[in-house]
């Protein structure tokens, strides 16, 4: 389907002037190329997801932080992925064997996922953001996040399942009833739930919400520390 993006894009732009709010885009998956030139050229931002950002011009592999563009939000992941704890994990590929949504074995997915993110931690053990031998959930996350804060993205966002540590996807594309999506409960590592008020507590959370303020922005972080 074709819509007057022209129009619909001019509506956006006329509110988000109005409300002096900034309009991030979501441009991902099957758009075509012309989309983010046109985005942002309107002045729209895009969205930059880490596992994504290939250097599809080169050995495939990830694509060094100071080369990501700089008009878009960047994150490590979204609604339609797993939080990286349940990522790292591998959780992912047998959720979806799971639910029959794999078009070739668990074992070569599997494979095939777990090289790409071998890639990765040696992408973040080349910039000194993660030690030989530290593969625990919580110092890899911190050091995605750390990643982000390397590129010129105008805007950083955190997933909150990433900030509390939780693994469990929350939204499953290809599915509908065979998939409790977006009824699951927020929870720690644990399992045990979340409440809004719990975030205000957590060491996990607070310790990202400092690692990536610092990240960005490392002098006002000095001076104005996160807290909760």
């Amino acid at each position: 389907m074709r819509y007057d993006h022209e129009a619909m894009i001019g509506i956006v732009a006329l509110e988000a002037h109005r409300a002096g709010a900034l309009v991030v885009g979501e441009d991902l998956g099957t758009v075509e190329p012309w989309v983010r030139d046109y985005l942002l050229l309107r002045g729209l931002l895009g969205t930059s997801i880490l596992w994504f950002e290939l250097d599809r011009d080169g050995n495939g592999g990830p694509l060094p932080a100071e080369r990501w563009r700089d008009y878009c939000l960047s994150s490590v992941t979204t609604h339609d992925l797993p939080p990286t704890a349940g990522y790292l994990a591998g959780d992912h590929v047998r959720l979806r064997e799971r639910l029959g949504l794999l078009t070739r074995p668990a074992e070569d997915e599997l494979a095939s996922d777990r090289a790409e993110l071998a890639a990765w931690m040696a992408e973040l053990r080349r910039v000194g953001l993660l030690d030989d031998g530290e593969t625990d959930a919580d110092s890899v996350v911190l050091a995605l996040y750390r990643y982000l804060g390397r590129t010129p993205s105008r805007l950083v966002g955190v997933a909150l399942t990433d900030a509390v540590g939780d693994r469990r996807t929350q939204n499953q594309p290809g599915t509908t009833d065979e998939y409790p999506n977006w009824r699951i409960p927020l929870t720690g590592p644990d399992g045990r739930p979340m409440l809004l008020e719990d975030l205000f507590t957590d060491a996990r959370a607070a310790t990202l919400a400092e690692a990536v303020r610092h990240a960005i922005a490392p002098a006002a972080a000095e001076s104005a520390p996160v807290s909760f």
